[in-house]
């Protein structure tokens, strides 16, 4: 519910005219309402008689039941004064922006920065004319300042993303010396052969680290880039598929961090010449995490990457993957088959290793053997072999499906096929009994047949083998806390094509932005599918060579639905919205 005091929007507004009298100020702002048609004077009788909580003015009543919005009343009042009123949805404000109002300024006063030239600093305020904080800020910064109005929400849902107690880097070292920091190195400690001695000195910096990994799960980031560069070291979260940069610690702390996730993930600290890999296990909050760590050598020093692999997001069940029921049966009845290949392809992020778990959760019975080959084995199974690559003493894909195919399983999962006798194993085994899936990276689904092609697969294995590709990609989801319906504009119905009449007809739905959501709109995310099945007709023409372009033609003629008009489903469901659909699917030919 939204938290509105008439005093801070009134009394600023008219203070100097009317004086300190709060019936005068409820009474100006509703006047100014109802002469604009945003209430009758039927409700604002019927809130009046009917407000009977001491201390709450009419207009509190009316916001808190529903009957004017709160950003309303504040575009109302904004236009009065000649004021700007914006929103800070997807708003990103810059280091140096957010260096030129301190942080217990920002706090203290309530602003956010929003612009900064030569000659002025423009801030966003809940307060349409407040005065006195407009010239504490001049006094304080020394420069001109202008303001804008933003809803007291989102003023206070980015005070926190930005200006958070413990976003000051420089104030979390000096406060993370107590327990609050709940993250435990799963299994015993471990520490690189050459990293010496763990000393007290040590201590902020591994508390601070594990911090930046809490931060990071509670914010449900899939991945955490720490990055170098030439004055700064920048951390960002890739949330919801897409990176959001937060707080960071100061530069001079960059050789301790890096050298810390190093150590946490058995890597060589004093190796700072090539990129390396490594893992870590840790307990977040009584969660169990996997990290998979990448660096890489820079211009400014080691980047980092952590891919944050939470178990139980990986068990996924096949209907919380984001099919529709018809897709679904479908899917269900192929990873039901005895025997042949299906694929699942996307970019990488995109969810294939998460689907094919789930396919591996579905078929996972006592009367079936299962064996996987991975590169990392990213989640436990029960019930499941899982065979882990190791390159260095010789365990390829091709190597490992040649032993496995020995142990007579059912079902056989390959994490990836990246090349001509790793896909000709694959090929083979589907022929003589076992049900293969695997994955590729191509764009759409028929291409897989190409690629297959190209890594010198012979055609008439392809054509025998395949049985399906499955293509998916990964859009947000619409936040169902702040969802409402709106009306699209002109140049997304330009975008939509042949389907602009048909979704202009339907009803859909976006994230206005709220604390849950982080101002974002969305919160988590659904899957996009293009299932290509593998017909006679198509058997056909792979066993021909013919092009990719008329497989996909001929498939979509047997009623393939695309990426792109799945994705329109899903916005028409209220799932996402025609904005993400436009993100993800734009390569799509209609």
């Amino acid at each position: 519910m939204l938290t509105f005091r008439c005093r801070s929007l009134a009394v600023a507004v008219i203070a100097t005219t009317l004086g300190d009298d709060l019936t005068s100020n409820d009474d100006y702002v509703l006047e100014i309402l109802q002469e604009r048609g945003i209430v009758s004077s039927e409700q604002v009788e019927q809130i009046r008689n009917g407000s009977q909580v001491p201390g709450r003015s009419t207009l509190d009543a009316m916001v808190d039941e529903n009957v004017v919005t709160e950003h309303a009343v504040l575009s109302e009042l904004a236009d009065q004064l000649g004021m700007e009123m914006i929103s800070l949805q997807g708003v990103d404000i810059p280091p140096e922006l957010r260096d030129a109002v301190p942080v217990d300024v920002a706090r203290r006063y309530k602003v956010i920065p929003v612009y900064k030239n030569e000659d002025s600093l423009t801030v966003a305020i809940n307060d349409p004319l407040d005065s006195n904080t407009l010239d504490s800020l001049r006094y304080l910064l020394r420069c001109n300042v202008e303001s804008v109005v933003v809803t007291r929400e989102e003023l206070e849902v980015t005070l926190d993303r930005f200006y958070a107690v413990e976003s000051s880097m420089e104030d979390m070292l000096s406060q993370i010396a107590d327990d609050a920091v709940d993250v435990d190195l799963a299994g015993a400690d471990h520490v690189a052969a050459d990293a010496g001695d763990v000393t007290e000195a040590d201590a902020p910096i591994i508390k601070l680290v594990s911090l930046i990994i809490m931060e990071a799960y509670r914010h449900r980031a899939s991945d955490i880039h720490i990055e170098p560069l030439e004055k700064r070291l920048r951390v960002r979260y890739r949330i919801d598929g897409v990176l959001h940069e937060v707080d960071s610690p100061p530069k001079r702390l960059q050789s301790a961090i890096i050298s810390r996730v190093k150590i946490m993930a058995t890597m060589k600290i004093s190796e700072k010449r090539v990129p390396q890999d490594g893992r870590i296990q840790v307990h977040v909050r009584g969660h169990e995490l996997d990290l998979r760590v990448s660096t890489v050598p820079s211009n400014h020093g080691e980047g980092v990457v952590m891919r944050i692999l939470d178990k139980q997001n990986l068990a996924l069940g096949l209907p919380k993957l984001g099919f529709f029921a018809d897709d679904q049966q479908v899917f269900e009845r192929l990873i039901g088959l005895p025997d042949g290949i299906i694929l699942v392809t996307g970019p990488t992020g995109s969810g294939k290793t998460t689907t094919l778990y789930a396919c591996l959760g579905h078929i996972n019975r006592p009367d079936r053997k299962i064996i996987t080959v991975e590169n990392p084995v990213e989640y436990q199974m029960s019930g499941i072999n899982q065979v882990q690559v190791q390159t260095d003493v010789g365990l390829t894909f091709s190597a490992a499906l040649r032993s496995i195919l020995r142990q007579a399983p059912n079902v056989v999962m390959i994490g990836e096929i990246r090349d001509k006798e790793t896909a000709n194993i694959a090929t083979e085994a589907s022929l003589t009994g076992h049900l293969v899936f695997s994955t590729l990276h191509t764009n759409d689904a028929p291409s897989a047949v190409t690629r297959l092609l190209d890594i010198g697969v012979k055609p008439f294995l392809v054509a025998s083998s395949l049985r399906a590709v499955m293509a998916q990609r990964l859009v947000r989801s619409i936040c169902e806390n702040c969802k409402e319906e709106y009306q699209p504009g002109d140049d997304e119905l330009r975008l939509l094509g042949p389907a602009a009449e048909q979704m202009a007809a339907a009803t859909l739905y976006r994230g206005h932005g709220c604390g849950s959501c982080s101002l974002t709109g969305y919160s988590g995310r659904k899957g996009l599918f293009e299932v290509f099945l593998v017909t006679d007709e198509i058997r056909r023409m792979i066993f021909e060579k013919q092009p990719a372009a008329e497989i996909r033609a001929v498939a979509r003629e047997a009623g393939m639905r695309t990426l792109r008009e799945d994705g329109l489903r899903k916005a028409a469901g209220g799932i996402t919205t025609l904005s993400e659909i436009f993100r993800v699917t734009m390569g799509d030919v209609d």
